[in-house]
């Protein structure tokens, strides 16, 4: 097979799934209402629905990364989507939260496999003046997924039921598993051969698990407690790795490596400051405005059709001009949407809620793909995988991060009760600052943004 063939595969494989996530959880989004009143779940138990699915991503993915190194990106990828099949299965056949929570659990487990596996297999046959084009493809169809979720969520939920959005990609799923075993050749483990640490790997899964679920539970005690003690094991995670051989993530990439250190920081500020706006527009524009969830998905769908149509764009232009320009520029029009967002109240007319979600879609496109450029351009090959893993990782912990400071409000000013239209005005007292909180966060990202330097000129770029 010739290396057109590999990279047609290869980005038809990391687009299929690209779509798959995000449509996912944008979709879910969507349902929650739906899934609260059949389950009786409060407000900030509702969002356990998305978050017991980021923190399992978030906690496996680059110990995921690491073994995809070694063993074989493709093999882990394949691994994933079989996992993230059964359990949609699991999650439409849930017959109590708990165990809806669970099935979620489970999910975020093959997505951890996934996220950085296409990604890194992206960058293994694409040469690097090609890869800003490709990543730019792989956002937009991400973006495309999130895109659909609402509206295809919206429908779904009000004729087939919640449920059905499990279900129904089910059929893109197997698909993707038959062209990865029967279409894709090669594995690409860079790192084959190399020792796995498996102390390191479990001081980063209890580190990540406990500061994100400590910081889930914020302001109450416990959540103080759980947070500070994952900060304590992440710190051990990080010495412990600086003494070993085959370290799951080398730490002297961050250390010796200014690009993509701060491109990594960059994406963690970013997700942390937008991540959470889906749930808590979803929950404004049912339970304040009163729109049904078709009504809602056609809304929020304005922000993600401006991400799909422009990343391609800037991840194109990564490719030429140096990602920290981009990235940055599109770091500053999301913390402006974010503050216009935090002034939407009762009588917010739906132009205004659409022009503005479309604005902060547009900042989105501009920081994704040429961050994610800037980091894959700043390693070696044999750094792919864990690299690749550190974009989703970023990711992930930024949105479970950005779920964490919403549902820090809403215990704040809603309290821990099934919320409802009569509510609304609590759930606004709670909308306002957090959004607030969220372009604060995007204005501090925009100096990490910066900080990065020139990537092409950097040791690390290929």
């Amino acid at each position: 097979m010739d290396s057109e063939d590999q990279k047609r595969y290869a980005l038809t494989l990391a687009l299929l799934s690209a779509f798959l996530t995000p449509f996912m959880s944008s979709s879910i989004n969507v349902a929650l209402p739906a899934i609260s009143d059949e389950f009786g779940m409060t407000a900030v138990r509702l969002s356990w629905v998305a978050t017991s699915y980021l923190l399992a991503a978030a906690a496996f993915l680059l110990p995921f990364g690491r073994v995809a190194d070694i063993r074989g990106r493709k093999k882990v990828f394949l691994a994933g989507m079989w996992v993230f099949m059964i359990a949609s299965a699991l999650c439409a056949l849930a017959p109590s939260a708990d165990l809806l929570i669970a099935s979620r659990y489970v999910q975020g487990l093959g997505a951890a496999m996934m996220f950085g596996t296409s990604i890194a297999i992206i960058s293994s046959v694409y040469p690097p003046n090609e890869r800003g084009k490709a990543f730019g493809l792989s956002v937009s169809v991400t973006y495309i997924g999130l895109s659909a979720g609402p509206v295809l969520g919206g429908f779904l939920t009000s004729f087939l039921g919640w449920r059905s959005i499990f279900l129904v990609p089910i059929p893109l799923m197997a698909a993707v598993i038959w062209l990865g075993s029967t279409k894709l050749k090669g594995e690409w483990s860079e790192a084959k051969g190399e020792r796995y640490d498996p102390q390191g790997s479990t001081l980063y899964i209890l580190s990540i698990t406990a500061v994100i679920v400590g910081f889930s539970l914020l302001p109450d005690i416990a959540g103080i407690v759980l947070t500070v003690a994952g900060v304590g094991v992440l710190t051990t995670f990080v010495l412990w790795e600086l003494r070993q051989a085959s370290p799951v993530l080398d730490m002297r990439l961050f250390r010796h490596n200014r690009a993509f250190a701060f491109s990594n920081m960059a994406a963690l500020i970013n997700y942390m400051a937008t991540f959470a706006v889906g749930f808590m527009m979803s929950l404004y524009l049912q339970f304040v405005k009163g729109f049904s969830p078709e009504e809602t998905g056609f809304m929020l769908m304005s922000q993600t059709v401006v991400m799909a149509a422009f990343s391609p764009v800037a991840g194109k232009l990564s490719d030429r001009i140096e990602p920290q320009f981009i990235a940055s520029a599109g770091m500053a029009v999301a913390a402006a949407g974010l503050v216009g967002i935090a002034f939407f109240g009762f009588g917010t007319p739906a132009w205004t809620i659409i022009a503005v979600m479309a604005f902060l879609g547009f900042g989105f496109a501009l920081f994704s793909s040429p961050n994610t450029n800037a980091i894959m351009s700043a390693v070696e090959k044999r750094h792919y995988g864990t690299a690749a893993a550190s974009v989703g990782t970023m990711r992930l912990i930024g949105q479970v991060m950005s779920m964490g400071i919403a549902s820090m409000f809403l215990a704040i000013y809603v309290g821990r009760v099934e919320i409802t239209a009569d509510l609304a005005p609590e759930f606004l007292s709670a909308f306002k600052p957090a959004f607030i909180v969220f372009a604060a966060l995007c204005s501090i990202g925009v100096l990490a943004s910066l900080a990065r330097g020139k990537v092409r000129s950097g040791a690390g770029a290929q």
